[in-house]
């Protein structure tokens, strides 16, 4: 990765009565932009983020989305749905007088990029994706129900352990019933397990490192409780409503890379998504889901350098 770097930038803006958004900006004030789209939802950006760019060349921004990370309040629910989150990102884009940008997401990061570019196309340079999700019911049940629990018994079992018996006949409508609930107690138990879930199955190795991460309680709360909301909500997308508009960017280049052995989003996702762009290229890693993975973080970082190649 490139070395670590310190923003020249960052402040949160009041994006509405209740909402404010952390954004950051690093590397070269006159450089190509680009927003680094944060996967979860509700993961946040780290310090590691910034350095899959050239910070000689890249204008690099970077955006806590609501209720994650360093934006406010905290684990918040309200008013937190795709839509709006769109509407952020135009509005740190017209704060930082940017007329387009190259979009970087992996996993919720690849869905929230994709339904941006289909909503703003005009604002694009490009897309480089990893991890693809595109919202679909069976991807959801994947992750959720039946699919991965297949290929991570153990981890599963730990997922699970919190249910009874009926409650695991819908695991997804269970965890959002707790991960809603009045009482904070039952929400960070929750929160514990379906965090730590996502985190052993994130990597083709076990990284203790990343599942101490994902389970810090401020953290966990965070990602499970706004992931669950959007699992719950179809991630406020109907199925197959990316496909449906993505002619919308069959003009734009598009990078995606995709771990192999991917147990989040499994590798059908990149394929059918490459094959309804036929203008991207596709790279699959001897990965699992996580950009910090060697192989999956050195394709990304030679897609950014690509870009620059054809855009910089």
């Amino acid at each position: 990765m490139f070395p670590e770097i310190t923003p020249y930038e960052s402040d949160h803006l009041n994006v509405d009565a209740t909402h404010r958004i952390y954004y950051e900006v690093c590397g070269n004030p006159t450089g190509l932009p680009v927003l680094f789209v944060h996967g979860g939802p509700g993961g946040g950006c780290d310090t590691d983020h910034r350095r899959f760019f050239d910070p000689e060349h890249y204008r690099i921004i970077l955006v806590d989305q609501r209720g994650c990370g360093r934006s406010t309040p905290h684990a918040s629910l309200v008013d937190n749905t795709t839509t709006h989150l769109i509407d952020d990102f135009e509005v740190i884009r017209t704060h930082l007088n940017i007329k387009q940008w190259v979009l970087f997401g992996g996993s919720w990061g690849s869905t929230l990029s994709l339904a941006y570019a289909i909503a703003h196309p005009e604002r694009i340079l490009g897309l480089i994706l990893r991890g693809i999700f595109l919202a679909r019911t069976h991807e959801i049940n994947w992750i959720m129900q039946q699919g991965a629990s297949m290929m991570a018994p153990e981890a599963w079992n730990r997922f699970i352990s919190l249910l009874n018996e009926d409650e695991q006949e819908d695991i997804l409508s269970a965890y959002y019933q707790r991960l809603t609930d009045d009482d904070l107690s039952i929400q960070q138990t929750a929160a514990l397990h379906l965090a730590r879930w996502e985190a052993e199955i994130s990597t083709l190795k076990p990284d203790a490192a990343l599942i101490k991460h994902f389970t810090e309680p401020d953290f966990s709360l965070a990602l499970a409780r706004i992931e669950i909301h959007y699992l719950y909500h179809q991630c406020f997308l109907n199925s197959n409503t990316l496909l449906e508009h993505i002619d919308t960017l069959k003009d734009l280049p598009v990078h995606i890379v995709q771990g192999q052995y991917d147990l989040i989003c499994p590798p059908n996702s990149a394929w059918t998504l490459a094959q309804a762009l036929p203008q991207a290229t596709l790279t699959f890693t001897q990965a699992g889901h996580a950009a910090s993975e060697p192989e999956t973080q050195a394709a990304l970082i030679e897609a950014t350098q690509q870009f620059l190649k054809t855009h910089g």
